[in-house]
């Protein structure tokens, strides 16, 4: 299941509407499909939904400051990445006495997921981050090496060449498990 989430530019109404209703619009547009990211790297959906919330709230508050409204969901998504790293650095941060467990799927949840979606869920949380971002950027939400190059903040080649390891690394641990 991948979500629609290219960096098509707002159109050209949309880039000139006030950020509150510009912001909605992308919201509505990609909310889903971000939420869907930050699940997958941090396998928690409330805390998911707080990183996409932050982000377009982030978004609406420097809308003026943007050089090119049309590269909102490229911002956007770069925050939503950050914020994952940032509540993946504060979950290694807190003591595990007060942190607890990861949250536990209810019932209904792990029953609509397969076991073998499942091991490859797990598997990819078990990457380390960059490899895991690079992963689903590219498979979850099929964008290009461009894209996720600029989402991620780095060169084609880091997203070439990570690629390549975090694919490794996954074959080697599913490989383990069969």
């Amino acid at each position: 299941m991948k979500a629609n989430a290219t960096d098509a530019p707002l159109p050209a109404p949309a880039a000139a509407l006030a950020p509150d209703q510009a912001v909605t619009a992308l919201y509505q547009a990609h909310a889903l499909g971000l939420i869907r990211l930050a699940v997958v790297m941090l396998g928690d959906r409330p805390a998911a939904e707080d990183v996409v919330q932050e982000a377009f709230c982030g978004l609406y508050r420097r809308w003026h400051a943007l050089s090119d409204t049309g590269k909102a969901l490229t911002y956007v998504r770069s925050s939503v990445i950050n914020g994952c790293r940032s509540a993946l650095r504060h979950r290694n941060r807190t003591p595990a006495g007060l942190a607890g467990d990861l949250p536990v799927e209810s019932a209904e949840a792990a029953a609509l997921v397969s076991e073998e979606h499942q091991q490859v869920l797990t598997a990819i949380r078990r990457l380390p981050d960059r490899q895991r971002e690079v992963l689903v950027l590219r498979f979850y939400l099929d964008l290009g090496e461009a894209e996720i190059a600029a989402s991620m903040r780095v060169s084609r080649g880091t997203v070439k060449s990570t690629t390549s390891r975090a694919l490794a690394a996954l074959g080697r641990m599913l490989g383990e498990q069969s």
